[in-house]
């Protein structure tokens, strides 16, 4: 792999290391390019906070963080400034208002929750509710057609262990649209190194026969998982005969 942009940092809550320290793995690791897309901060009416993503508060020192960090190590890697997030049609607003004036490069769709954060269930909860995996295909494709989002990250997080002809319905659905899109979906390197439900062999037999293009994302929660060779090849057996997008040309903010 020459790059990824599926990098966290320890302010996430659930990652480990500091920002140095992804920087100089990945070079060591031989990349040449690497976006940070830590999750999203999101301004919440009710006063929640998070636990697994960075405050509004932290976001002043992210930029400054990666900015110093991209002057100081331009000669080795590319580094972009980049955010993981969610499409929550009723905090779009607030979110675009608060990024405005930082120099953001790109941002990634991982549809973690059905809705807000705040008192809606983990979309990769185990389910056998056809109605909460249509829903969660409905927001990842209209994230995507908001066009606020480079690629569509673990498309097939959601576990849902129903009837098999429905997912293949729902799913079969979300990759001819993405399909139609040309757009990039991502198979999440740090679900297959650990053994989550993703990624789901159901779904990329679909991508496969769609058409799909797909990008690797280490996913990275700590610097040591750049020194992986084994899972980048896995992922290769799994997407043989596919479109597999080493790097994104074209395709950023800036």
């Amino acid at each position: 792999m020459k790059a990824n942009y599926h990098t966290h940092t320890k302010r996430c809550r659930h990652a480990v290391g500091e920002d140095r320290e992804y920087v100089e793995a990945a070079i060591e690791a031989g990349y040449q390019v690497l976006g940070f897309s830590d999750h999203c901060p999101w301004v919440y009416p009710d006063g929640f906070v998070s636990h697994i993503r960075m405050t509004p508060a932290e976001v002043d020192g992210y930029f400054s963080s990666l900015e110093g960090l991209r002057a100081e190590y331009k000669r080795d890697i590319r580094l972009l400034i980049g955010f993981e997030a969610e499409y929550m049609p009723s905090l779009m607003e607030k979110q675009d208002e608060f990024l405005r004036d930082y120099p953001l490069d790109y941002m990634i769709l991982g549809q973690h929750y059905l809705g807000k954060e705040s008192g809606a269930s983990y979309a990769g909860a185990v389910t056998d509710d056809r109605e909460r995996l249509r829903f969660y295909v409905d927001l990842c494709l209209e994230g995507m057609r908001s066009g606020r989002y480079k690629y569509l990250a673990h498309p097939d997080l959601i576990a849902y262990v129903g009837d098999d002809r429905v997912y293949e319905m729902e799913m079969r659905r979300l990759c001819e649209e993405m399909k139609k899109m040309d757009a990039v979906m991502e198979l999440n390197l740090l679900g297959l190194a650990s053994g989550r439900n993703y990624p789901d062999s159901r779904f990329w037999k679909i991508a496969r026969e769609t058409g799909n293009r797909v990008i690797f994302g280490v996913d990275a929660h700590d610097p040591r998982m750049f020194a992986d060779r084994e899972t980048p090849e896995q992922a290769r057996h799994i997407c043989q005969g596919m479109d597999v997008v080493e790097e994104l040309r074209g395709e950023l903010m800036r």
